[in-house]
Formats: C-alpha cells, sequence, structure tokens
C-alpha cells in the first residue's frame, strides 16, 4: 500500500512559522500532483495548496494565499509546504495527498494519502 509521510507538525505562536515535509515513493511522486489538506477539529477537510508534478502551476486557498507557499524536490520525491505567518485558525491536522490528473479541491478525489501531522498556533 503506497504511503505518504508527513513531518515538521507542532506548536507554534500566533504569527510565527512552521514547515511541513512529504515523502512519497518516486513512482507517485515523479507522475503525480501533490497537495496538502487540513482538517481542523469539527470541520471537513479543506484544500490547503497543490502543485504540479513539473512544479510549474502552484494553486492556494484563499485563506493562505501570501503565507503559505508549497514546493517540492523531485530529487528527493518531498514536497514541502512553508507556512508563515500562522493564525490560531491554521490549527489543523495537515495532510499530504496525491493524485494523477489534479488538481483536485474534493478530498475524495484524491489517490494516495499520508497519516497527517498536527499543526496548533496558539494565540
Amino acid at each position: 500500500q503506497v504511503q505518504l509521510v508527513e513531518s515538521g507538525g507542532g506548536l507554534v505562536q500566533a504569527g510565527g512559522s512552521l514547515s511541513l515535509s512529504c515523502a512519497a515513493p518516486g513512482r507517485i511522486f515523479s507522475s503525480h500532483v501533490m497537495e496538502w489538506f487540513r482538517q481542523a477539529p469539527g470541520k471537513e477537510r479543506e484544500f490547503v495548496a497543490g502543485i504540479s508534478w513539473s512544479g510549474n502551476n502552484l494553486y492556494y486557498v484563499d485563506s493562505v494565499k501570501g503565507r503559505f507557499t508549497i514546493s517540492r524536490d523531485n530529487a528527493k520525491n518531498t514536497v514541502y509546504l512553508q507556512m508563515n505567518n500562522l493564525k490560531p485558525e491554521d490549527t489543523a491536522v495537515y495532510y499530504c495527498a496525491a493524485v494523477l490528473h489534479g488538481p483536485r479541491w474534493v478530498p475524495n478525489d484524491m489517490a494516495y494519502w499520508g497519516k497527517g501531522t498536527l499543526v496548533t498556533v496558539s494565540s
């Protein structure tokens, strides 16, 4: 079973920064659109950011534009999410996901998932 592995979550104060990483098997990473979703307590999972396999096309939900940056290192089969100026409302479990044809905005459309990493932003 394909496993995506996230890392980098933690506790940070509002206004601070965190960087998330997601490692994927090479055969998936080299051909799939990589995306980040998040799920806050009591809320549905939502799209956060996505990047095409080439890295040339980037996608963000409006609430993180200008604060979050998605990138990928194809040599390391890793996608990153740099999160700056974090707000308490960014608190959530962040999931890495992959899809062959994307981007996709709906969680059910994604083919592969990681187990998630918790980001907590204190006020």
